[in-house]
């Protein structure tokens, strides 16, 4: 019996199958279906996955050297809030609540938590870890498998469409994972750094595009497009920019291959639309429409410099944290960083391979990324002069408007690993040793300025006595609230960890996450913010005292009121004596000292405050 085999350089082979003689038994269904598994798995391709499992541990090691007590330094909040959110879609799934929403942080009026980074897709598989050993496990495995695999399965995709040679699919594949800006938001957003649905994406739309199996492919694009829906969308829809861009860079460099693909395309994209909107309808309209939904998020301009793509990121071998910083607006968001020795060798490969539609396409997507991140105005270095960008095309269209500009450098990160791939794949085959030899040293001098460095960690804050041994419920009565001063904001979420290391045990005002603010529900970074919120964030930025009157005092007992607040903490850290201070004028008298914490019980008129209140009149 003989079986045609496609290759993944498109090249076919045939093989031969022995014939079962009499007497024998055929191979069982397991051997025949881990047969052609075993001969396309090599040694080298194990080793492969061993690297990426690898460095993706050394890079989080300091993490994982003490989960109960290191926090990422560059996250800011963000580790607390990414924490937080696996924690709230564990619980909801132990108790069967609605994973789109909660009101165990900003209360009253909740978190569409669909409008937010949730990542259901990641979250909820994860939940049996998440309760047992507790968030910080699930956030540390998904940063650190979540980047091992995308190298995995970029090197899959790699070595099945573009190169013969294993060796360059696992450099292009590295390149492509462990970028710089990928490693910059590898400080804590998961969304950005488990990006292995991708790969697996394009890999399904150039299946399509060979039009042998439509209906089997656009089966799995549709499936593989929903599942990166509830990892992140952002990324999908900067995937889908870069492969537009792409297709349009094809279509112009080879139009008679495009004239096949767009003719299976035509057949495929229907299906997979078909198989996708049933399952994400329901979702993504309580996204856009339900309780917590927001309209754009008004961030202002946060571009990349013409310049950035050219700097060593803070975290790259090379790099300078201080140099970095003047050229992004924070350590998260180093979204170019590629380095002048990458650029170089990249516009270098592009010279030499230009004949090949793939590499014009390649190229045509990285400029096309590189300057949607530059915003509507690009100042020309050196100049003084500002042109318009292509950004001002798509500012105002539906789902651009909440994007951070910037973010679209991350589009260079596969085109750059594709192209030096390539460059390596045929220094690979080259007979010339002196070519080959000096080829892989330029590569090799143009990567390892930017090998990304270990995640440095410091101790993160211990959750006091007063909420971790459970203390806060003698203040606290059914139904109500306790109010964490200062309350959660994008600049201060301890109070976000107090709640996901005690399981949700208590609710909040307040919170770090994206919310309708003003009454045109634009979205911002925390629930709309109430007179009392604004004053004690207020205070806690400036770490000054303001004046406090009747006004105030008012203002402060209507919004516990609209909280239902049953106590009101203060812990001991930044700018916590005049916080102290604040809320001893606001409401009229010292805090007590409770297990670590200053205490405010504001939960008069209860039957959990009268029996407080009898418990002391009776000692």
């Amino acid at each position: 019996m003989t079986t045609v085999e496609r290759q993944p350089d498109h090249t076919c082979v045939v093989t031969a199958e022995p014939a079962t003689t009499a007497g024998q038994r055929p191979p069982g269904r397991l051997r025949r279906i881990a047969g052609p598994i075993t001969r396309a798995v090599r040694p080298f391709d194990i080793a492969v996955v061993a690297f990426f499992l690898l460095a993706a541990q050394l890079l989080y090691v300091n993490l994982w050297a003490d989960l109960a007590h290191q926090y990422l330094t560059d996250s800011g909040g963000d580790q607390n809030q990414a924490e937080w959110f696996i924690a709230i879609a564990a619980e909801n799934v132990a108790h069967l609540h609605n994973p789109f929403f909660t009101t165990v942080q900003g209360f009253p009026d909740g978190v569409n938590l669909m409008a937010n980074t949730v990542m259901l897709g990641l979250t909820v598989p994860l939940t049996p870890i998440t309760l047992a050993f507790g968030p910080t496990m699930t956030y540390a495995l998904l940063l650190t498998y979540g980047l091992a695999a995308t190298g995995i399965a970029w090197y899959w995709v790699l070595r099945r469409w573009s190169v013969r040679s294993r060796p360059a699919a696992a450099i292009g594949a590295a390149v492509a994972a462990f970028a710089p800006p990928v490693i910059s938001h590898g400080n804590a957003h998961l969304n950005f750094t488990a990006l292995f649905m991708i790969p697996l994406i394009v890999d399904r739309v150039l299946c399509l595009c060979r039009g042998d199996r439509v209906v089997r492919d656009g089966v799995l694009l549709g499936l593989f497009t929903v599942y990166q829906i509830f990892i992140g969308e952002e990324v999908l829809l900067m995937a889908a920019v870069g492969m537009l861009l792409f297709a349009i860079a094809y279509a112009l460099a080879d139009r008679g291959r495009v004239r096949d693909a767009v003719k299976s395309l035509g057949k495929g994209l229907p299906i997979a639309l078909a198989v996708a909107l049933p399952l994400v309808a329901g979702p993504l309209y309580f996204q856009f429409f339900g309780p917590g939904s927001y309209t754009d998020v008004p961030h202002g301009p946060v571009v990349n410099s013409p310049l950035s793509f050219l700097q060593f990121s803070g975290r790259a071998l090379a790099g300078d944290q201080a140099i970095a910083d003047r050229f992004a607006v924070n350590r998260l968001e180093q979204n170019a960083f590629y380095g002048w020795p990458l650029a170089a060798l990249a516009l270098a490969i592009a010279v030499r391979l230009w004949r090949r539609p793939l590499v014009k396409a390649l190229v045509c997507t990285a400029i096309g990324g590189a300057v949607l991140s530059m915003g509507s105005r690009i100042e020309i270095p050196g100049t003084g002069v500002v042109v318009s960008g292509p950004w001002r095309l798509v500012a105002d269209l539906p789902l651009f408007g909440s994007v951070i500009e910037s973010r679209f450098g991350m589009v260079c990160a596969p085109v750059l690993g594709v192209l030096v791939a390539l460059a390596v794949d045929r220094l690979a085959a080259t007979s010339d040793l002196r070519l080959k030899m000096w080829g892989l040293a330029a590569v090799a001098a143009a990567l390892l300025p930017i090998v990304p460095t270990s995640y440095a960690t410091n101790v993160r804050p211990p959750v006091p006595d007063f909420i971790a041994h459970g203390t806060w419920r003698q203040y606290v009565d059914e139904g109500q609230t306790l109010v964490p001063v200062p309350l959660a904001h994008a600049y201060t979420t301890e109070s976000q960890h107090w709640q996901s290391a005690t399981r949700m045990a208590f609710t909040m005002p307040g919170g770090y996450f994206m919310a309708p603010n003003g009454p045109e529900h634009t979205g911002g970074y925390n629930p709309d913010p109430r007179p009392t919120y604004r004053l004690l964030g207020t205070v806690y930025t400036s770490g000054r005292v303001p004046v406090i009157g009747p006004q105030q005092k008012a203002e402060a007992e209507e919004d516990l009121t609209y909280w239902k607040a049953g106590v009101v903490v203060l812990a001991p850290g930044f700018n916590a004596p005049p916080l102290y201070e604040t809320l001893k004028q606001l409401l009229g008298r010292d805090g007590t000292q409770v297990g670590g914490v200053w205490v405010w019980d504001v939960n008069y008129g209860t039957s959990a405050a009268r029996t407080k209140e009898g418990e002391r009149l009776t000692a």
